[in-house]
């Protein structure tokens, strides 16, 4: 990749990080201003629903009980800790293409969660999709961004071996 086309996908990436955060930070200030304290809507046959929820645990609300203190231990300074790490090995390993791509994805969203940990000390989360009994747990967009970075570096890492471009070393 040249200069040129490697200056202009860092500045995507940049857009990716900025927009995920930005969707998510308003998503939740309306999902706090439209649906906290009320009943939950119904969309397409319910297939979409939202509903407000405060998630002091992590995925799916696990760790939800644990005393106050381990839980902002695990879920503030565990998640900051892993997200500096996160970003470290992506500069260290020069991720490129899709693999930046994912780190972004992952980074943007567990850094928008972070913030609500420590501004509020649980996520808001609102959005949850199914068809009958068949339902996801409540997400957010954060949770969407996580999930998407997290399957990018899958995709990558399964079309080489690793999750990496061909132009540098692996990312892990």
């Amino acid at each position: 990749m040249g200069p040129m086309r490697e200056r202009a996908f860092q500045l995507a990436v940049l857009g990716i990080v900025l927009a995920t955060i930005g969707c998510d930070r308003a998503t939740k200030r309306l999902a706090l201003e439209h649906l906290a304290d009320r009943p939950g809507h119904r969309f397409l046959a319910d297939t979409v629903r939202l509903q407000f929820v405060e998630n002091r645990g992590g995925f799916l609300g696990l760790g939800a009980d644990l005393p106050e203190r381990a839980r902002t231990g695990f879920f503030v300074l565990g998640t900051g800790l892993l997200l500096l790490g996160v970003l470290a090995s992506s500069i260290r390993y020069r991720a490129r293409g899709a693999a930046l791509a994912g780190v972004a994805l992952l980074w943007a969203g567990g850094v928008s969660n972070l913030f609500d940990r420590v501004a509020r000390g649980s996520v808001v989360d609102f959005m949850n999709l199914g068809i009958g009994p068949v339902r996801t747990g409540i997400f957010n967009v954060a949770d969407v961004a996580i999930m998407a970075g997290c399957a990018l570096l899958l995709l990558r890492s399964g079309v080489q071996g690793t999750p990496r471009d061909a132009e540098g070393p692996p990312v892990p």
